[in-house]
């Protein structure tokens, strides 16, 4: 999971309740190292740091299940790559593991991608579309953080700004109204007919992605999904665009080509 100060209550208030929690980062970008010390200081196990590398990534997830007589007997998730860790690395390990939380959009994929292969071999819980983390955390949070975001790292200005959002599940929602509310001209690329149809019945304008690219001053993403935004576009796109991802991971766009 994340390293920020609502996983550390969830840790605290885990222990205090009498389970033993060992903590690996869900991705090289969101730890806070002050978070991170005040964990260890109290007595948690936690393999993570600002600035990871992916080989540190991995090392840190490995170093954190693999210990001499140390088992787990849940797995808490974000993004489904400790699960993948222990499947890959420790089949051994879930003849006594319980069930599996996951509370992403990117991990219950792959949840339901091991289960069609018949490799879910214990209960997993879909904890992202639960009522709370889609209408609250998904919705609202992402409302806020796009725009503190956004001005921390770029300080543009958002009125009169041309803007497509990929995706308008809740944290493309999120995102559309904030931006919106701001004075910015907001455009939506949706393959969902339902979602579609609610950033319609928004007022937002649907478009594919291709057909403004070369006109639009932001890009976000936030979809789930791999190549969102591919080298195609990326050569396209206007002088001084800005390229950002909401999702969970950081393959929705294309950097590596």
């Amino acid at each position: 999971m994340t390293k920020s100060p609502p996983p550390q209550v969830l840790m605290e208030t885990l222990s205090a309740l009498g389970a033993q929690c060992r903590w690996a980062a869900c991705n090289i970008y969101s730890t806070q190292n002050e978070v991170a010390a005040a964990l260890a200081e109290g007595g948690f196990s936690v393999f993570a740091w600002k600035g990871e590398s992916e080989d540190d990534f991995w090392w840190c997830i490995d170093r954190c299940v693999n210990v001499e007589g140390w088992q787990p007997n849940m797995i808490l998730d974000d993004g489904g790559d400790l699960t993948h860790w222990i499947y890959k690395k420790y089949p051994n390990m879930f003849k006594k593991i319980k069930g599996i939380v996951e509370e992403s959009v990117t991990g219950v994929h792959r949840l339901y991608q091991l289960s069609k292969a018949g490799k879910l071999c214990v209960p997993a819980m879909n904890v992202n579309d639960s009522v709370t983390k889609q209408k609250f955390d998904n919705l609202y949070c992402c409302r806020e953080s796009i725009l503190d975001g956004l001005k921390r790292t770029t300080d543009v200005m958002f009125g009169g700004k041309q803007v497509v959002v990929c995706g308008y599940g809740e944290v493309g929602k999120g995102c559309c109204a904030a931006l919106k509310a701001m004075g910015s001209i907001v455009y939506v690329t949706e393959i969902d007919p339902i979602c579609a149809l609610q950033a319609c019945m928004d007022g937002f304008r649907l478009v594919k992605l291709n057909e403004v690219i070369r006109q639009v001053d932001i890009v976000i993403t936030c979809t789930g999904n791999k190549n969102v935004v591919v080298r195609e576009y990326l050569d396209r796109m206007k002088n001084g665009c800005i390229v950002c991802n909401m999702g969970h991971s950081n393959t929705e766009i294309d950097v590596v080509s």
